[in-house]
């Protein structure tokens, strides 16, 4: 225990030496959660719509002003015939055509119902279904007063046959109410910082001890194997710790996103994690000579764990093959882990199948890892 405690001490003074590295741990995974929170969202702030009015009257008036007042929909021009609007809209100068018919009012008035269509630039079909949505919102708020069949038709598609509106749904949004994607997201970014730290950087660390030949001197001082790995992944371990700590604060603070459940609970899988995270550095320190060397296998896995992992689209909407593939994805657990316990409030049952898995990584990944270490005289 002594010799552990003297490495220890080592360890934490050769990192916070390197200002560079004390950046890398505190002050980059900061400003990226900052960053990657504003700018990996799928929230549509602002849309330039044209508008079609064949009808001129104060019901159609009404209903623009539905779409302007959300401050989600501006109106960018007024065209007289369909084909002009779609033109603007092939141009790029909208992403949105409104056309209401010449007896938007009467049929309101005689029949209580009537059509609009929409019109919607679907070359990105995500920001196109997300502005469908924001539009039968609208619609749906406008239907407070009059019942309205809404026809949508997306640009390049074919469009889906008349059904008239029979029943109106109230829709509730539980856990998120405001439908804020920064509330999905940063959960999920704060698991990305935490790997960087746990894997990236420890990798680093002992590959730098093999490049600047400090690694020969330690291993022929009297410590075993275990001790030696022990005092260079325990510090990346609490300092990964740190690192959620400081992106929970931020997250609370500037996101403003909520934290009903147990936040003992999400330390107590982070610690659970960051060992798994710490066995794959240890693993890739093995097989790398360099901190490039390192540097690019580390960043070559962080990406395919980054991309099955659900942090930015769902797991279920990926093809069956790659949802299998998550299963073995540690990063698609704890962000799992990470928007359940904090978004949801689960507790720990909820969330026992993800906590198996990664101590199942745990039990196999470290232990392999160190095995494949070799120390002289360890």
């Amino acid at each position: 225990m002594r010799v552990l405690t003297f490495l220890l001490q080592k360890e934490f003074r050769q990192i916070f030496r390197d200002k560079q590295i004390v950046a890398m741990i505190l002050a980059l995974p900061i400003l990226q959660l900052v960053l990657l929170a504003n700018a990996a969202t799928f929230e549509v702030k602002s849309a330039r719509f044209a508008l079609v009015d064949h009808d001129g009257s104060p019901a159609s008036r009404l209903l623009v002003d539905h779409f302007t007042a959300t401050g989600r929909f501006v109106l960018e021009r007024r065209d007289a015939s369909l084909a002009k609007a779609t033109e603007a809209l092939r141009e790029g100068q909208v992403r949105m055509v409104l056309e209401i018919p010449q007896d938007f009012a009467q049929d309101l008035e005689r029949h209580k119902s009537s059509s609009v269509l929409l019109v919607f630039d679907a070359v990105d079909g995500a920001t196109a279904g997300v502005l469908n949505g924001y539009a039968a919102t609208v619609l749906s708020r406008f239907q407070t007063d009059e019942s309205v069949e809404l026809r949508t038709r997306v640009a390049g598609a074919p469009t889906p046959p008349d059904r008239p509106v029979g029943i109106r749904g109230r829709v509730s949004y539980w856990f998120n109410p405001e439908l804020s994607y920064p509330d999905y997201m940063v959960p999920g970014i704060l698991v990305e910082l935490v790997t960087m730290v746990g894997l990236l950087l420890s990798a680093l660390n002992i590959v730098r001890e093999k490049e600047i030949g400090t690694l020969e001197q330690l291993n022929v001082t009297p410590m075993t194997k275990g001790q030696f790995i022990a005092a260079k992944l325990i510090p990346f371990w609490l300092l990964g710790l740190t690192a959620l700590s400081f992106g929970l604060l931020v997250a609370k603070l500037l996101f403003h996103v909520p934290f009903r459940g147990s936040l003992l609970l999400v330390f107590a899988i982070a610690a659970l994690y960051l060992i798994v995270m710490l066995g794959f550095g240890l693993a890739i320190s093995t097989v790398s000579e360099t901190q490039q060397q390192a540097t690019f296998l580390a960043t070559f896995v962080l990406i395919i764990c980054i991309l099955l992992s659900g942090l930015f689209t769902p797991a279920e909407s990926m093809p069956l093959w790659a949802q299998r593939l998550t299963l073995a994805n540690p990063l698609y657990h704890f962000i799992a882990v990470m928007r359940k316990v904090l978004l949801l409030g689960t507790g720990f049952n909820g969330v026992r199948q993800h906590v198996a898995f990664l101590a199942l990584f745990g039990s196999i990944i470290l232990p392999l890892a160190a095995w494949r270490h070799r120390k002289v005289g360890g």
